[in-house]
């Protein structure tokens, strides 16, 4: 059985409305979630950082507070990706075999899907990053298609890999490295959330028989289609609950705060499912003459955007060829999922079986019972993934309060003087890693990888599939980030 040192991992998930901050204790293949916190987030915007120096201030602040409590010094995070501005190619990969008469290993299939994300060829390098490349099936020689699973332990002098590579905005993985080298935190791997996400979320059965994962953010809503266990389709749409806010913010005249905690408390989608509630009517008492506001109309209000977002589930759903083929129906998490009504509104209108997606009981929740929501799914699918892939230690001893914060320099950045003598040793390598790869190099290094010495991999494109990445060919675009 793999065995894994006792450690601890700390995920970061960077939201619109909140950033999660969540630090487990592995024993060998145990988790104990000893910590999970969500703090309102700033300088985000549809799950992208436009502005890293707010966005700095609230992390240091999150990973201080977690510091205190824990009384443990956090040095390294994994975090997501951007989970918007995503396009997805379709590409096949060829590789000849240097030892062809023994069997295909599953070490050598890593290794093949590990090359296949670091070597495909950009059409715009300085704009685009690979977020992600997910191995759709496998094709021997003699033309047989297989699974990853089923082609362990055959025979072939080639193998022919059909991928889909999934890639965002550049500058969005630069505003991520910008950010956390002002907060005195190294990032030890970004992940392509809609792959950790079922790792919390789907169960194998689902996962086989065909399954839409759809994730409700403040800012973001994707859909992640899953069939014979593999990402199939990935698609995100540029609104979730906070857009829902802002519209009883606009149509009801309240404040930003207060408009989220009507929508929390009051709000039932469709007006239908408000009950006796539905006669009610809010005094709001902030001014004179204080306003009277109908429940049945903040659920209206709500009604109409989350139609809104159910209709672009649905039309990607029907985008991805999977539409009569999920046995497992629509799970639906994140955040905005908590909305009353929600689940039994989209299983009308879908035709879908519907569930609400918890993180699965995979690890022990000291923490408490906020990380079994489905606000906490990201940062919990993260520290799957991360026990999984051997992400070394994130946490140490605490030395001296005093000394954690100087750890953690002002926003402007000159302070970083550790970097001069950090381009002494391999770190500027990893001080730049490619997005969805940061992690996997240096594990490379310890697989014993039978088809070493071969062929690199030649690419095919194959085709370009649905959505468009936003100001990407934008040679005038704000340039990077500085």
């Amino acid at each position: 059985m793999k065995q894994f040192e006792e450690k601890y991992l700390a995920a970061v998930d960077l939201g619109s409305s909140k950033i999660g901050l969540c630090v487990a204790h592995i024993q060998e293949e145990a988790v104990h979630i000893v910590y999970y916190r969500e703090t309102p987030s700033a300088g985000i915007l549809s799950s992208a950082i436009y502005i890293p120096m707010q966005t700095a201030r609230e992390v240091r602040k999150a990973v201080s507070e977690a510091e205190d409590e824990l009384m443990v010094k956090i040095s390294g995070v994994v975090v997501g990706l951007p989970r918007n501005d995503i396009v997805q190619v379709t590409a096949s990969a060829l590789r000849k075999r240097a030892e062809p008469d023994e069997y295909v290993s599953e070490e050598e299939i890593r290794a093949i899907k590990e090359e296949a994300l670091e070597t495909y060829p950009l059409s715009d390098p300085e704009h685009q990053a690979i977020y992600g490349a997910v191995a759709q099936s496998f094709t021997l020689e003699e033309g047989m298609r297989l699974t990853e699973r089923e082609i362990v332990g055959t025979l072939t002098p080639s193998i022919e890999g059909e991928f889909k590579v999934f890639i965002g905005r550049r500058q969005a993985v630069q505003a991520i490295d910008k950010m956390f080298r002002g907060t005195g935190v190294e990032v030890l791997r970004k992940y392509f959330l809609p792959e950790v996400m079922a790792k919390a979320v789907l169960n194998k059965e689902e996962m086989k028989g065909g399954v839409a994962l759809v994730d409700i953010g403040a800012g973001v809503t994707s859909v992640a289609v899953y069939r014979g266990g593999v990402l199939r389709y990935y698609a995100a749409i540029p609104f979730g609950g906070r857009t829902v806010t802002g519209d009883i913010e606009s149509e009801c005249s309240l404040e930003d705060e207060l408009a989220e905690k009507v929508k929390i408390r009051f709000g039932v989608c469709p007006p239908e499912r408000l009950g006796p509630n539905g006669d009610k009517v809010l005094q709001i008492r902030l001014s004179e003459p204080y306003r009277e506001i109908p429940v049945r109309y903040i659920s209206e209000v709500i009604t109409a955007r989350y139609r809104e977002i159910i209709e672009a589930v649905l039309y990607h759903i029907q985008e991805s060829g999977l539409q009569n083929a999920l046995r497992g129906g629509i799970v639906l998490t994140g955040g905005a999922a908590a909305q009353s009504g929600l689940e039994a509104m989209l299983r009308d209108i879908s035709g879908y079986s519907v569930r609400k997606g918890y993180p699965k009981p995979l690890f022990s929740s000291p923490a408490g019972s906020a990380v079994m929501s489905p606000s906490a799914t990201a940062a919990v699918g993260m520290i799957l993934a991360a026990r999984d892939e051997g992400i070394p230690d994130c946490a140490g001893e605490r030395r001296e309060s005093a000394e954690v914060k100087e750890a953690a320099p002002g926003p402007e950045e000159p302070q970083e003087e550790p970097a001069g003598p950090a381009e002494e040793t391999p770190e500027p390598e990893k001080a730049n890693p490619s997005p969805g790869r940061s992690g996997r190099r240096g594990r490379r290094k310890d697989v014993d990888d039978p088809a070493q010495g071969t062929l690199d991999l030649v690419w095919t494109k194959v085709e370009d599939v649905f959505l468009k990445i936003y100001d990407y060919m934008n040679k005038n675009e704000g340039n990077n980030l500085s």
